[in-house]
């Protein structure tokens, strides 16, 4: 048997919209209502529906704080598939978002969010502040990719923000225990650690670094790359030599 209700929702976190909407929702479980501890729980095959957004779980989970209408978190988890109309699509193991804070957050394998031209993906935690633009993606199969560039490492973090309905990351922070990979039309970049600046238009490579261009591929401990300019520099503190490989064929050692 399924239920359906009709319940007028407040919702203030942008990506999801900011007026009172009728939103429909329909469960098989039907609803139980926690009036003490202020939070009600949709069960099996929920599926809310509004003109700004779309979400299917499995359970769901509505904080409130005077009344139904006053939501202040939703809890989500089991085959979760969120839709916005600002073309915000999600979808992992668990989806929760802090309608207050504007906090975003996927847990679990697959976790995946599309932001316009952004992608995040994760095995484990993909989490956007929708208020100051902050992001993080953490785990195994972490990966961020936009029209410019593709970035995968353990650890992805960093902020955006948005000009002219576009999403531009401002600066970022990647880290991998192993290697991290940034990847743009004309670079390939590996290090362990790296930092992005847009400001000044830098990338820092840190550690094992190794930059791949056409035939060409440089080698070392710490690279500076503009990516204005297409310019880098590459030096190396622990061997005191950086090493290039012309045309796959001759091996040059350098002092840096």
């Amino acid at each position: 048997m399924r239920f359906l209700l009709f319940i007028l929702i407040f919702i203030t976190f942008e990506t999801f919209g900011k007026e009172v909407k009728e939103t429909e929702i329909t469960t098989e479980g039907g609803i139980e209502v926690y009036k003490k501890e202020k939070f009600y729980l949709l069960k099996k095959n929920v599926q809310i529906l509004s003109d700004d957004l779309q979400l299917n779980a499995n359970l769901v989970k509505v904080y409130f704080n005077k009344d139904l209408y006053d939501i202040e978190k939703i809890e989500s988890e089991g085959s979760v598939i969120l839709k916005s109309s600002r073309g915000l699509v999600a979808s992992g193991e668990k989806i929760n978002f802090d309608i207050k804070n504007e906090n975003l957050t996927i847990l679990g394998k697959n976790s995946l969010l599309i932001n316009n031209e952004i992608e995040m993906m994760s095995d484990n935690l993909i989490k956007v502040n929708n208020s100051n633009g902050k992001f993080m993606i953490n785990g195994p199969n972490s990966r961020l990719k936009s029209t410019s560039v593709n970035i995968v490492g353990s650890l992805i973090e960093g902020k955006f923000f948005q000009i002219n309905n576009i999403n531009e990351v401002e600066n970022l922070y990647v880290a991998d225990d192993k290697k991290i990979n940034i990847k743009t039309k004309e670079l390939d970049m590996y290090a362990r650690k790296a930092n992005y600046d847009k400001k000044n238009n830098i990338i820092e490579l840190f550690e094992n670094v190794s930059i791949h261009r056409d035939n060409e591929m440089i080698s070392g401990d710490y690279a500076k790359i503009n990516t204005l300019e297409e310019s880098y520099k590459v030096t190396s503190k622990k061997s005191e030599k950086v090493k290039v490989l012309l045309n796959n064929v001759q091996w040059i050692n350098s002092k840096s």
